[in-house]
């Protein structure tokens, strides 16, 4: 069932009707904006690689990991980047109840053509590339977080094998729908997820194709990348779609353009600059906003930087913040005439 249902003639190529335009439940999916940067030394818990890409560590100890985005792809397939994963320090031990994973948070309200929770739930398969210096049995996790039966989280996984050291493989995951469970109409998180890069044994001996509890997170799971000194992990061509396809019946991946793709990325992550400028008089503060290049899911958390004035304080003062547009205010620092301060923002509606 594709997603939308406008006039499109162009998508038989992908393996859809030619009535039908089908948007990417996948955000990024081609590992191409990086907004935060492509080089983040030990990402943090809940962290962000490439945009929309969230990292996970849950009750690790030593783990170090690294980020980069890259031009490591697979051969002939269309895609310029890829997200790398490195470990930096290696875990001694994995505990019980350890977790790494990497994967994408999906809104809610974009997830309600699935029909969860209803006899007529929509099943999905899950594609993309990946290339590990580790080999060795993996798993991915469909989490979703706001399930109306018991308990109130609900977990699926699916185990899956990287063969090769080092080589591209092209993995295509098949994913029951939940039919017990509806997926909030809202802003929230509807389904999370994510390929378990490690995973401790109380979270690795559930049921596999199986919407339950989380011992089912990493079914099936034995590869332990993180407690691989200097491992490699890298990631592209990510699709989630509707309906049931194998690895020669997968519609072909739904690039989209530079503009398209960063205009959905800065839903949840987006970068801003504002500044003033004219007459000032020492301890007067002036007020300047600018308007968001693309409404937000919700009001962002911000977080302004000093980068450059003339007489005028370092330090901004929020005036308001909406899902569309940002406010300061900023002292001048004495009475002078062609005054100015230049101030950047970081907006952050991530799920």
């Amino acid at each position: 069932m594709p997603l939308n249902t406008i006039p499109n003639k162009g998508l038989t190529s992908r393996g859809y009707p030619s009535d039908r335009l089908v948007t990417p439940i996948i955000i990024n999916g081609d590992m191409s904006m990086a907004q935060r940067g492509a080089d983040i030394n030990d990402v943090a818990h809940g962290g962000y690689c490439t945009d929309r890409y969230r990292f996970h560590k849950a009750n690790t100890g030593e783990l170090v990991m690294n980020f980069d985005q890259v031009t490591d792809v697979p051969t002939g397939q269309g895609f310029s980047s890829s997200l790398k994963l490195s470990v930096g320090t290696a875990e001694s031990a994995t505990a019980s109840n350890e977790l790494v994973s990497i994967g994408q948070r999906i809104e809610a309200q974009n997830l309600q053509n699935l029909r969860f929770g209803t006899s007529s739930a929509d099943n999905l398969t899950l594609c993309f590339w990946v290339k590990s210096s580790v080999t060795g049995t993996y798993s991915v996790l469909i989490f979703q977080q706001d399930a109306s039966s018991s308990p109130d989280r609900r977990y699926y996984s699916q185990p899956f094998t990287i063969n090769a050291s080092n080589t591209w493989e092209k993995k295509t995951i098949n994913i029951s729908g939940n039919q017990d469970d509806t997926i909030a109409n809202d802003n929230g998180i509807g389904l999370d997820f994510r390929i378990n890069l490690s995973a401790g044994s109380s979270l690795t001996s559930g049921s596999s194709d199986t919407w339950g509890s989380s011992t089912n997170t990493a079914v099936g799971q034995t590869a332990n990348f993180s407690g691989t000194s200097s491992a490699t992990f890298f990631l592209t061509g990510v699709q989630l779609e509707v309906g049931e396809f194998d690895s020669t019946t997968i519609p072909s991946f739904p690039f989209e353009s530079f503009e398209s793709n960063l205009k959905k990325c800065q839903r949840y992550y987006q970068l801003a600059r504002i500044w003033w400028g004219g007459d000032a008089t020492n301890g007067e503060e002036y007020r300047a906003g600018t308007q968001l290049s693309t409404d937000m899911r919700a009001t962002p958390s911000v977080t302004y930087t000093h980068l450059d004035s003339a007489n005028f304080s370092t330090s901004a003062t929020s005036q308001s913040s909406t899902s569309y547009n940002l406010a300061i205010r900023v002292a001048a620092a004495t009475s002078a005439s062609a005054r100015y301060y230049v101030f950047g923002a970081v907006a952050d509606s991530e799920l």
